[in-house]
């Protein structure tokens, strides 16, 4: 009796997170389209940097789309490391069909740390010609007033940093699909629950926007060097030195790659293995907001069929809701507008992950075998060597191991941008544990 009562009770609890979800987003989600707190006429130059390395999905149409935006003066600036790298000719491409737009590439970036992404924006930050820097990941596709719309927060000297939340674009495969029905809808409820619990203390790879000076107030990009989710750590620390951090109005698009749908569980494994070593408490945490494993327990506790039929009802009811409320009618994401159904089959993908990233800490990405350790990536090949090789400095931004790691440099191997975007899980379990939201780039 008081163990099928304990199940009853718990299972309630991701249904009360649902509610809670409800109310933040559709508060937050009315009051933009009231189109409170606007100031678009705030427009500094600013300079648009881009990290990349290789292609991604209609990659021409994305970076071209940060060339056509509505904005006074703005600079676009890639960086990569390799210049063979297939983005080369792409941007190469981009100059030619946009002759009075400022495009510059770079080529190569100093070997901070193990992070190519921040490696790189170690140089484009040092290369970029105006104070507010707008960073966004190559899979990102946005519309003209997209940077009039992240400016625009920055006309208050209290805000330190600005993100976004995203909708999608798919090419119909069917882990695109469910991974694209579910990412947007999940981040951006969690977070807006944060919000306005506490306040945003993270930005999303999407959009990290700053300027220069807050920038150098929390050490430049060099510090984040080794960390495995530069883009919570760059709004967290921000939020540290008493700034807030903003949400732009309009989200970005998200270019989702062709997945199958082992490729869709092997991406959210990625993310959710990520989690758990960067923050072990909260990935513990989200076993309490699944709805659909607690509503299964809860049926087979259930003491009748009329208990049974609430708690079926109430899941499907209130996810069906936070599906419709913030993807369709908040984030206007035609992809969940056509499979918002999908939801319960989401979570069950979800949950099962989420099981699964206990036992699991290798990931294989590109091609590339790691292991996950202390939040950051280490090739299994230098993994496999001596433990003492691998004595990690969180804080500091130089060279990690550095005698096998500048061996693998000089190979050619290199190591990859942080590769989780746990946004959804984080912002769960941040919840769920009362901490601030976490967010990561994938």
């Amino acid at each position: 009796m008081l163990f099928r009562d304990a199940i009853l009770l718990l299972a309630l609890g991701p249904l009360v997170y649902y509610v809670l979800t409800l109310w933040a987003s559709s508060a937050y989600f009315r009051s933009k389209k009231q189109g409170l707190s606007v100031r678009l006429n705030y427009t500094p130059p600013a300079s648009i940097l881009k990290p990349v390395r290789g292609l991604d999905r209609e990659a021409y149409e994305n970076f071209a789309s940060f060339c056509q935006l509505d904005y006074p003066e703005y600079e676009v600036l890639f960086c990569v490391l390799d210049p063979d790298d297939p983005a080369v000719s792409v941007i190469e491409k981009l100059q030619a069909d946009f002759p009075d737009r400022r495009i510059r590439l770079l080529m190569g970036a100093p070997a901070i740390g193990a992070s190519g992404k921040v490696n790189k924006l170690c140089r484009l930050v040092h290369e970029a010609s105006y104070d507010l820097l707008v960073i966004s990941d190559s899979d990102v596709r946005v519309e003209p007033n997209y940077l009039r719309e992240v400016a625009a927060p920055f006309a208050d000297p209290k805000v330190g940093a600005v993100t976004v939340f995203f909708r999608s674009l798919i090419d119909g495969s069917m882990g695109a699909t469910l991974d694209a029905a579910g990412s947007a809808v999940e981040f951006a409820a969690s977070a807006l629950l944060a919000r306005r619990l506490e306040g945003i203390h993270f930005t999303l790879g999407a959009t990290m926007a700053t300027t220069k000076e807050r920038l150098a107030e929390i050490g430049g990009f060099k510090v984040l060097a080794n960390h495995y989710v530069d883009d919570y750590e760059l709004g967290n620390r921000i939020a540290q030195h008493g700034y807030r951090v903003e949400l732009a109005r309009t989200p970005v698009h998200m270019v989702y790659p062709r997945e199958n749908l082992l490729q869709f569980l092997r991406h959210e494994l990625r993310w959710t293995i990520g989690l758990r070593n960067v923050r072990p408490g909260g990935h513990v945490a989200i076993g309490f907001t699944f709805g659909l494993p607690w509503t299964i327990l809860a049926v087979l506790a259930a003491p009748s069929t009329v208990v049974a039929a609430f708690y079926v009802l109430a899941y499907l009811m209130l996810r069906f809701a936070v599906y419709l409320t913030v993807g369709v009618w908040g984030l206007q994401d035609a992809v969940v507008k056509r499979n918002w159904w999908l939801a319960p089959l989401r979570d069950l993908a979800n949950f099962g992950v989420w099981v699964a990233s206990f036992f699991i800490n290798r990931i294989c990405w590109r091609g590339l075998d790691f292991q996950v350790r202390q939040g950051l990536l280490i090739p299994v090949e230098l993994a496999q060597g001596e433990s003492a090789l691998f004595s990690f400095n969180l804080d500091a931004g130089g060279p990690m191991a550095e005698g096998k790691l500048g061996t693998a440099r000089e190979k050619g191997i290199e190591l990859p941008d942080p590769l989780v975007d746990f946004a959804a899980q984080a912002n769960i379990a941040a919840f769920a544990s009362g901490k601030s939201a976490s967010t990561g780039d994938d």
